[in-house]
């Protein structure tokens, strides 16, 4: 692979996608950007690891993985709240099994590229995997409140949801109607679909919970995911394109809880 236009267009088209990763693992878009950055910065120095890899987005996903681990722990030691307790639920955690399941289910990588990616052996990869996802479903459980204006969908979600031992709290189709039941029953985390029935927002909705209960994780689901990870305003650290599948979905929630969504978003 050469230096060429191609090259810059295919890093451009996968760096959403960076950083919607990082946000995931760090649960924080700041935190999550900074790292999609190191990595574009060190692609800009030296191109050589992105331009032997698989694909031009499996090798700035590589470049982003020497950036991680060179980081060591995300998240600081001594958090309180809801960071602390991230902090603590991680610590029981298998090393790397977070970022081989998110790479596998969120960002849609086979096992190969993962492995390609972590630079690991692709049965150890798929071990991880594997781990991943019976320690992240076993460790953290709460309500789960749903802002879906399709019934399809959102009877989807909430058997999804369900069968991973959550609580769903409700299912919400516009902006008013999910305040009100998150004012019944407040939730731990939120799933939130962007444009809702009434032609109302579903991030203000979210807003508008978080404004009243506090922060807390939010999911939100969207056909046009670009859209919401410019790095250019306040937007999600959590987030699922439509279609979605239900690995994704029980990745994304099993994350999730781990962390608090801290931004106030901007329709």
């Amino acid at each position: 692979m050469t230096n060429s236009p191609d090259f810059t267009t295919a890093v451009s088209a996968a760096l959403p996608f960076l950083r919607r990763y990082g946000r995931a693992l760090t649960g924080d878009q700041t935190s999550g950007d900074s790292y999609a950055a190191a990595a574009l910065e060190a692609v800009l120095l030296d191109r050589s690891m992105a331009e032997e890899a698989s694909s031009v987005k499996v090798g700035l996903y590589k470049v982003f993985h020497t950036v991680w681990n060179s980081a060591g722990a995300m998240i600081k030691e001594g958090e309180t709240g809801l960071m602390g307790a991230a902090q603590k639920h991680l610590s029981k955690l298998t090393a790397n099994t977070r970022e081989a399941l998110l790479l596998n289910t969120i960002e849609e990588f086979d096992i190969s590229a993962v492995a390609e990616i972590m630079q690991i052996e692709h049965s150890e990869a798929e071990h991880l995997v594997e781990v991943a996802r019976r320690e992240m479903e076993d460790a953290v459980s709460g309500r789960v409140l749903i802002i879906e204006d399709e019934a399809i969908i959102a009877m989807d979600l909430e058997s999804v949801v369900a069968d991973m031992g959550h609580l769903v709290t409700g299912v919400a189709r516009t902006r008013s109607s999910a305040v009100d039941l998150a004012a019944t029953e407040v939730p731990d985390l939120i799933l939130a679909d962007i444009q809702l029935a009434d032609n109302s927002s579903g991030i203000d909705a979210v807003n508008d919970i978080l404004g009243k209960f506090g922060n807390r994780p939010v999911i939100f689901i969207t056909a046009f995911p670009e859209r919401l990870l410019t790095g250019e305003r306040p937007e999600p650290a959590f987030l699922i394109s439509k279609p979605y599948t239900e690995a994704q979905v029980r990745s994304a929630v099993s994350q999730a809880m781990f962390f608090s969504s801290t931004e106030t978003l901007k329709a």
